[in-house]
């Protein structure tokens, strides 16, 4: 390939991301890749239980299904995509990766445009979940629990494949490649290796490539999506989705379009780079990054240089995401409308309770939402919202909670009105397993039938795990209050039953009270958490960032969680307006 950075376009983070983003990729700045992710964990559970009902088995359709809305997206821009010479490639394919590349191909053939399409196989094991449970495998991430019984319920297995399928794809001529599960970031990786011709144990190649992938997987998040600092920066209606310039050492620049919305800096990086992760130790199939050595700073406007990145050897074993049905759930909205707001709220909490605390319910959520304003302008102002969510097994249960709150139109709090469910929905849950990957068959399958067997890079014998950074050198309780926010920004998500949150400071001043004033019994009394919600704290001195994994924090994970803000997203947005005790100088920086 020629000696430059190759420039990779996102133009997806998740399945219902703005769809008009893979035609302002292929018809922008010039870029060598445009690539999508679609296949979030909660978008895999929805499309399971969409297809699955909230019974085992009978999973043909399932395993049918691939991705169509990028199949639109898709079609207008083949001839532009080829005229230009740009690759493209997708995890759209979900279950069925060959019917999506079937589909394209068959439609470049019908409109005469010369596209090559692959696709990569090899994810699913669903057909060997027995077999390989019974070997020990799949045993969950978080818990080291077998799967046992589950195996009978499930109705999805795919591994996480790596980037080598997608890079030999490129390497054969593909201008297509369709995955189907393949890490988010393999995406991204995939491109970097076939254009710099990479070896599979060029570690830190690999590593940096990961890092610049992690950061744009997520679409707009890199740009000000979803970021605590959005006021600083420029806002637009409709952000932009980055691009990634990686060079042949691995080191990257983030960056974005120059008639697009958004803003890319050292803070809207780390945002995402501290998103959802477990610890210092990055695993992916192919390598390893160890995230405490990943260096970002700001080299231009709206350009983010990420540096540094160290690789090792990966985990012989890598992650399987199981989906089974877990019973029905529901959720309601009641309104407390004026005065006597918290005597309303009071009133329908007990009466909701008659009713939920004769049932077999999994779960059950009533959060009041919000406070009135004093003397409202309007009936908007006047109004607290009521979220109540329950789960059970039986559909039969959580149709009473709906019946139950419905009979109280009539009989309950002066103003009730609410919005109501149809019906309860399926409920599926989540189950991160493991497998060796020597067992599984990763292949690429070309325009003309052929089939690659991409390389199995050579694994650690096993990777040490993270060393959670809990001692504290004995928090001092006396400070000035200060507002959590002021000192640190925070993104948060969910990774299968753990929360993720990430904190890093807006000053030398918010990193000194980062390492020295909140460890993980500060962290849990903040947040009001549960006993049994372990905290662990990682520190990335780099980033001058803190990361909290909060483990169970979701029950059994976050596809099939009921509660408030249901993985997570907001998590670091409460933390943030928290009182916190702060010493002097830190608040004088503050």
């Amino acid at each position: 390939m020629v000696d430059r950075p190759i420039r990779i376009a996102n133009f997806s983070g998740a399945l219902g991301d703005y769809t008009g983003a893979l035609a302002d990729a292929v018809n922008g700045d010039p870029v060598d890749v445009v690539v999508g992710d679609y296949l979030a964990e909660m978008t895999m559970a929805r499309i399971a239980a969409g297809f699955a009902g909230a019974e085992p088995g009978a999973n043909s359709g399932l395993r049918q299904y691939y991705v169509p809305i990028f199949a639109r997206q898709l079609s207008p821009l083949l001839p532009e995509i080829a005229a230009r010479g740009i690759k493209v490639v997708v995890n759209a394919g979900a279950f069925n990766p060959a019917g999506l590349a079937d589909s394209i191909r068959r439609e470049c053939r019908e409109r005469g445009i010369a596209l090559s399409v692959a696709h990569v196989v090899g994810d699913d094991v669903f057909d060997r979940v027995k077999q390989l449970a019974g070997e020990g495998q799949l045993r969950n991430l978080d818990t080291d629990a077998p799967l046992g019984d589950l195996a009978d319920r499930l109705v999805a297995a795919n591994a996480y494949l790596g980037c080598w399928g997608i890079a030999a794809a490129l390497g054969a001529g593909a201008d297509i490649v369709i995955c189907g599960r393949v890490t988010d970031a393999s995406l991204v990786m995939g491109p970097a290796a076939w254009w710099h011709d990479w070896q599979i144990d060029d570690w830190d190649a690999l590593a940096g490539a990961l890092a610049a992938g992690h950061v744009i997987e997520c679409g707009p998040q890199a740009q000000g999506g979803n970021f605590a600092g959005f006021t600083e920066i420029d806002a637009a209606t409709r952000l932009g989705f980055p691009i990634a310039e990686i060079a042949a050492d691995g080191s990257s620049v983030i960056t974005k379009r120059v008639d697009e919305g958004g803003s890319v800096t050292v803070d809207t990086v780390t945002a995402q780079l501290v998103y959802e992760i477990q610890g210092t130790t990055y695993l992916n199939p192919d390598v390893t990054l160890h995230l405490e050595t990943v260096r970002l700073e700001q080299v231009a406007a709206d350009r983010v240089q990420i540096s540094g990145s160290k690789g090792s050897p990966p985990s012989p074993l890598t992650k399987v995401g199981c989906f089974y049905p877990n019973g029905w759930a529901t959720t309601l909205f009641g309104y407390a409308t004026g005065t006597d707001v918290d005597a309303k709220i009071d009133w329908l909490r007990r009466q909701m309770q008659s009713i939920a605390g004769g049932l077999a319910l999994d779960d059950y959520h009533f959060d009041a939402l919000g406070r009135p304003a004093d003397n409202p302008s309007s009936q908007a102002e006047a109004t607290v919202a009521i979220r109540i969510a329950a789960s059970a097994a039986k559909r039969s249960d959580v149709g009473r909670v709906i019946a139950g709150f419905t009979s109280f139109g009539l009989g309950g709090i002066p103003g009730f009105h609410g919005d109501v469910a149809g019906a309860p929905s399926p409920r599926t849950d989540y189950w991160p397993g493991l497998i060796r990957q020597a067992d599984l068959a990763q292949q690429v399958v070309l325009d003309d039938g052929r089939i690659l067997e991409p390389p199995m890079p050579p694994v650690a014998a096993a990777v040490p795990g993270d060393t959670p950074d809990d001692v504290m050198p004995g928090v001092d309780a006396s400070g000035e209050p200060a507002t959590l926010g002021d000192l640190v920004y925070a993104r948060s998500g969910d990774k299968g039953a753990n929360a993720s949150l990430g904190l890093w400071a807006r000053t030398e001043e918010g990193w000194d009270f980062l390492q020295t004033r909140l460890g993980t019994a500060e962290l849990a009394s903040l947040l009001g958490l549960p006993e049994e919600v372990a905290v662990e704290r990682y520190l990335l001195p780099n980033v001058r960032a803190a990361l909290f994994i909060l483990k169970g924090y979701f029950g059994v994970s976050g596809s099939g969680n009921v509660g408030l803000d249901q993985v997570g997203k907001a998590l670091g947005e409460f933390a943030r307006a928290r009182t916190v005790l702060v010493a002097h100088a830190q608040r004088t920086a503050a």
